[in-house]
């Protein structure tokens, strides 16, 4: 078997999802489901047709059985281990008003946050195109943090670039471990993907958020594209900057939506195509995840893209 384009590590949980807007605890119902950054970046890249792999701790239990299920129906390869001691994570998805969703994960003492550098396939790692990383998994604990590293040496031996997205979550560490992760791998990044605030804890707080890429790109990474939502987005490398706007959507669910923004930009580089090129996929793949409920589930394949600026709304 060939190397996948791309391989990605990272926690993905069982998601259970309140059926209606309101407080959790008068829902009488939840739709269930699955979602990881790392995991919706996969599922991203194979439905835009690329081959891709996805390496993690499971525990072996039925949502960890879920999880692989869903993955390898969406065409992802899998290599899990799955850990008999420890059970797979839950996230819980709340939406309080029809406008607000709040989500609260249970990944204390979870198979994923027990992923360490023995997890790894390195001969996967080695044989990929490309090596794509969040800065979730390093922030779940001291043995995900030495996974990851490793997975990073593993890449820059093979030549094999790498991709990380900054993802941020003030529940699992502070802004200064954080900073001092980014800072130690950055020079070891070609491709780095940031919101503005992310930017910030990243490379230090500025007004100007082309600043803020300009001092990613002076730490090490290659490219760096810079996410801004509504505001649209921008991506930076040696030969300059180019921006695009956001799509004019009426949003059902964002959660996610970075992480197909990521697939999408992924998907057109691998393809040859250049920043500029790569980030207009990156931004309609973006809006198409938000028409949807769900992390992962509205993502689209090449075939639907068309359908973001169709005059007809039924296609016969």
């Amino acid at each position: 078997m060939t190397g996948p384009a791309v391989v990605t590590l990272g926690e993905s949980m069982v998601r259970l999802t309140a059926s209606r807007p309101g407080p959790l605890a008068h829902s009488a119902t939840m739709a269930l489901g699955m979602g990881g950054a790392e995991s919706n970046v996969a599922i991203g890249l194979a439905r835009l047709g690329v081959d891709v792999a996805w390496m993690s701790r499971l525990g072996a239990d039925s949502g960890g059985d879920l999880i692989v299920r869903e993955l390898l129906a969406e065409g992802v390869r899998v290599a899990a281990v799955r850990d008999p001691e420890a059970p797979t994570g839950l996230m819980l998805k709340e939406r309080r008003t029809p406008d607000t969703v709040s989500v609260t994960y249970y990944r204390s003492g979870s198979a994923a946050s027990r992923m360490s550098s023995e997890d790894l396939d390195a001969s996967l790692i080695a044989s990929a195109r490309m090596l794509h990383l969040s800065g979730i998994t390093p922030a779940l604990s001291s043995s995900c943090l030495e996974a990851v590293r490793t997975a990073v040496a593993i890449a820059k031996d093979a030549g094999v670039p790498i991709s990380l997205d900054l993802n941020y979550r003030r529940r699992l560490w502070d802004e200064n471990d954080a900073a001092a992760f980014y800072g130690s791998v950055m020079h070891d990044v070609d491709i780095v993907f940031a919101g503005d605030d992310e930017a910030a804890i990243a490379a230090g707080i500025s007004a100007e958020p082309r600043v803020l890429a300009q001092r990613l790109h002076g730490m090490g990474a290659e490219t760096v594209v810079i996410k801004r939502g509504s505001l649209g987005a921008f991506v930076l490398t040696d030969a300059g900057v180019h921006s695009v706007d956001a799509l004019p959507i009426t949003p059902i669910d964002t959660v996610g939506a970075g992480d197909a923004f990521v697939a999408g930009y992924l998907a057109e580089h691998l393809s040859g195509a250049s920043p500029a090129e790569a980030l207009v996929l990156a931004v309609r793949t973006g809006a198409f995840a938000c028409l949807a409920e769900g992390d992962w589930e509205g993502a689209p394949r090449r075939a639907e893209l068309g359908l973001l600026s169709s005059v007809d709304p039924v296609i016969r």
